[in-house]
């Protein structure tokens, strides 16, 4: 198997797994739905469009920078005076980085990367209001999952990193239990179960299984170490 590595970063992220109504929350991490979702954009599938070929990826996440939690109150009223749109709370994760890894084969792996290298549709962090702040520079790494979540470099923001200048952070892993190789195990804490695993997008039939998550801490000393060349983005030099 290959693994890809992405660097999901923004001023605001939302990846909500149990939203309602009229509160819509977020989780403190990114969820597999909402990872499959940006990859299916870059792929160009629509969201009545068949999910067989990203189904069967492992993923995993590492909470490099996991932000603050924060609370958007909105409400709507048309142009026309027409009824007012419902009240409601939207919930956001600001300020965080992530690791994202996924694993698949290697033909699937390389279709993504290109695709991420041109996206058919814009891209965005759980939410359409949630740009990301860097481009999504996918790496592609010929090892497990495990040791892509164990040794790629630490991706928190430098400012960030100057809360831990002693080393002493620890970040939090979550990763698909099914076909674990047993590299994380002593940093493994525990397992539960998520109803994030993507079956259709379709607004008319959305439906989502339940997947088991193994979670834990790993250190930030040695590979998982700040890099020490950070991606940096203009985003007007694509407009001269």
């Amino acid at each position: 198997m290959t693994v890809l590595a992405l660097t999901l970063a923004g001023p605001l992220q939302a990846w909500g797994s149990s939203s309602r109504f009229t509160a819509r929350r977020t989780d403190d991490a990114p969820t597999k739905s909402g990872v499959v979702g940006l990859l299916a954009a870059a792929r160009g599938l629509r969201r009545t469009d068949p999910l067989e070929e990203l189904m069967d990826l492992r993923f995993g996440v590492r909470l490099d920078q996991p932000g603050d939690l924060v609370r958007d109150f909105q409400t709507a009223v048309p142009l026309d005076g027409g009824k007012a749109m419902p009240l409601s709370h939207r919930y956001y994760r600001a300020d965080a980085r992530y690791l994202v890894a996924i694993e698949a084969a290697d033909s699937l792996v390389q279709a993504l990367v290109g695709a991420l290298a041109r996206p058919v549709f814009p891209l965005y962090l759980g939410r359409r209001s949630c740009p990301p702040s860097e481009p999504l520079v996918p790496l592609v790494r010929d090892a497990s999952l495990e040791s892509a979540l164990l040794t790629e470099p630490w991706r928190a923001a430098p400012w960030w990193r100057r809360r831990h200048p002693d080393g002493s952070a620890r970040l939090e892993f979550r990763l698909d239990a099914v076909g674990t190789t047993g590299e994380l195990d002593e940093f493994v804490e525990g397992e539960y179960a998520q109803q994030d695993a993507p079956v259709s997008f379709d607004p008319q039939y959305r439906q989502h299984g339940w997947r088991s998550v193994l979670h834990g801490w790993l250190p930030t000393e040695g590979s998982t170490a700040p890099s020490t060349a950070p991606l940096r983005h203009d985003p007007f030099t694509v407009v001269g």
